[in-house]
């Protein structure tokens, strides 16, 4: 897609911009599958858990998470904002998945 002098292009890892230079730009970091996945694990929740509680459909949960398609900008950012409403915190190094970490829970260390 041509937007403003520059194509974009969607990533498993993040949205990026190709400029008319060539140069590639990263937009934002985007959780990956494997983030989701741990964060799931953590909670304990579902597949469908999540995506009732992102407001997304299972099959945009089921397919992020096995890496077949890159969720629509507003379903992946609910799907961030579930887990961090949960107490979970995604780690990046720049625009590169690292992992998760938890936020303690009251009465938990």
């Amino acid at each position: 897609m041509f937007v403003g002098g520059s194509y974009i292009h969607k990533y498993p890892m993040s949205t990026i911009s190709v400029g008319i230079h060539g140069f590639i730009c990263y937009m934002s970091a985007m959780i990956s599958p494997e983030q989701s996945r741990a964060a799931r694990g953590w909670l304990a929740w579902s597949q469908e858990d999540l995506a009732i509680r992102a407001n997304t459909s299972m099959s945009t949960i089921r397919d992020f998470e096995k890496g077949r398609r890159v969720p629509i900008k507003n379903n992946l950012e609910a799907i961030r904002l579930s887990f961090e409403i949960a107490g979970i915190s995604f780690l990046f190094r720049g625009d590169v998945p690292l992992g998760i970490q938890a936020s303690p829970r009251d009465g938990m260390g």
